[in-house]
């Protein structure tokens, strides 16, 4: 749901509700309603959460389930790669771990 969406981002940033509802110069009870889906923000808010929270309105609507919440702008293309292959390798070491515990 669109509201576990903004609340996991928002912490994976280590940012309150408060501190959310600053930076969008809503309330704080706004950030909160859409966090419990009491009520949707408004398409032009989507996207303002979307830029805020460093991802793709598709990834707040779970269309992208794929979408890192890294955000990665800024760095070069070999430190993407970098980071991209310590993702992988981690995967790998799950997937061992997980066919050991079976």
């Amino acid at each position: 749901m669109l509201g576990d969406q903004i609340r996991k981002l928002r912490t994976a940033r280590q940012m309150t509700q408060v501190q959310l509802a600053r930076k969008l110069g809503v309330s704080k009870q706004t950030v909160s309603n859409w966090e419990n889906d009491n009520i949707p923000p408004s398409v032009e808010m989507l996207r303002r959460l979307a830029t805020t929270l460093a991802c793709s309105s598709d990834y707040l609507l779970e269309l992208d389930i794929c979408r890192s919440i890294m955000d990665i702008s800024g760095l070069t293309i070999d430190q993407i790669a970098h980071i991209q292959q310590i993702i992988d390798d981690f995967n790998m070491l799950n997937k061992l771990l997980e066919e050991s515990h079976t």
